[in-house]
């Protein structure tokens, strides 16, 4: 027995005639075991078990019907966002039935999730950012600053830390010892960990140094999971950079050392106590079609090619961080990057309508993201120029 879902579509505007033609043909072009639909007075019933949508569309633009009706009839299956996959048909019933695990919810009970972070002290009172933090760039050490701010005030950290390869940083030793390095990061974190709210989302994007064989992703990550954290997800960022590719081979067409090339970097998430994170349904702003692409871990985003402009030697670019807001908080949300360079993160948070708070504790930097910041205000940049 076949167990459709069914999706109904409200068609009192269009002439009967023109439904009848829509049911009809589709009726004769599509096998009853996959789709069918019907009429039920001025409601046009689609039984879906699986569809081919571009065949779907390509039916629908032959039919000799109004466009408004085929488009709607187009939409409300296209829009559906849980479905599976079977070669070029979209499932929509029975696709996860092979998934189904007898006592799921008993068993999920038993073996725990994130047990690693079920044992977490953290207090689930949040607070609010002090007003005269809001809305601010600071040039400060962050280990510092972060101290004069409440426990649980930040709905959310968009950072990319300073990169321990020998850039040239304004006012950062970017040449430190790897123990100190970290000792220094971690400190930062910890206190980031203390201000993030209780459901609070912490982002991290990462790039190993794979020269030196030192997995940087996997040694926060560890950090992350000793201090309770719940690992969200991980997400490749593809940044294309295929030029990568002919820099250097390593041992050449020898298997003694081949030399790994990288065309991706990370972008690790963590929750502070649950994987739920409340809000209000009315500062949700990604849409359907966002949501359903970016759910899909591995964005493709060209790097950041104002970096020179800027003065700044490693930047992410503005899409990396809107998509990552914009999917993981909602609008007025307090967005915190306590490396905050030359302002991405800050900028952005201003664009998409959410409050900010910048550090970093170089002054030109600072100078630069405020300048950001101020054109925005101005309506002088637009999104990823």
């Amino acid at each position: 027995m076949v167990d459709y879902r069914k999706e109904i579509l409200d068609v009192s505007s269009f002439p009967v005639e023109e439904c009848l033609k829509l049911v009809n043909a589709f009726n004769k072009n599509f096998p009853k075991k996959d789709a069918y639909m019907f009429l039920n007075e001025e409601s046009l019933h689609i039984m879906l078990k699986q569809l081919d949508m571009i065949k779907y569309r390509e039916f629908l633009d032959g039919l000799n019907i109004s466009t408004d009706l085929t488009n709607k009839a187009f939409d409300i299956i296209d829009s559906i966002g849980s479905y599976g996959l079977k070669g070029s048909k979209r499932l929509f019933s029975g696709y996860n039935a092979e998934r189904k695990v007898i006592n799921r919810k008993a068993k999920e009970q038993s073996r725990s999730k994130h047990y690693y972070a079920n044992d977490h002290n953290f207090s689930k009172v949040n607070n609010e950012l002090p007003s005269e933090y809001e809305n601010k760039i600071i040039c400060a050490d962050s280990s510092e600053f972060l101290k004069k701010l409440p426990d649980n005030c930040i709905d959310i950290i968009f950072t990319s830390p300073p990169y321990n390869f020998g850039l040239d940083y304004d006012s950062h030793n970017d040449t430190a010892r790897w123990n100190d390095y970290f000792d220094m990061l971690f400190a930062i974190f910890k206190e980031c960990i203390r201000v993030l709210k209780y459901g609070g989302r912490f982002v991290v994007n990462v790039q190993p140094l794979y020269s030196d064989y030192i997995p940087i992703h996997h040694i926060i990550s560890n950090f992350f999971i000793q201090n309770k954290m719940i690992w969200k997800g991980e997400i490749i960022w593809e940044k294309n950079n295929y030029n990568c590719k002919y820099s250097s081979w390593g041992s050449w067409k020898s298997p003694a050392s081949p030399y790994l090339k990288y065309t991706w970097e990370f972008v690790e998430v963590y929750c502070k106590g649950d994987l739920k994170k409340q809000g209000d349904n009315e500062n949700i702003d990604i849409t359907a079609e966002e949501f359903k692409s970016w759910v899909v871990a591995k964005w493709s985003i060209a790097p950041e090619r104002n970096m020179q402009e800027f003065g700044h030697p490693a930047m992410f670019p503005e899409q990396l961080a809107e998509r990552v807001l914009k999917l993981f908080s909602y609008k007025n949300d307090v967005v915190l990057d306590p490396f905050n360079g030359a302002g991405t993160t800050t900028v952005v948070a201003k664009k998409t309508g959410r409050r900010y708070l910048g550090i970093d504790i170089s002054e030109e930097y600072c100078k630069t993201a405020q300048k950001r910041i101020d054109e925005a205000d101005l309506g002088q940049l637009s999104w990823f120029d």
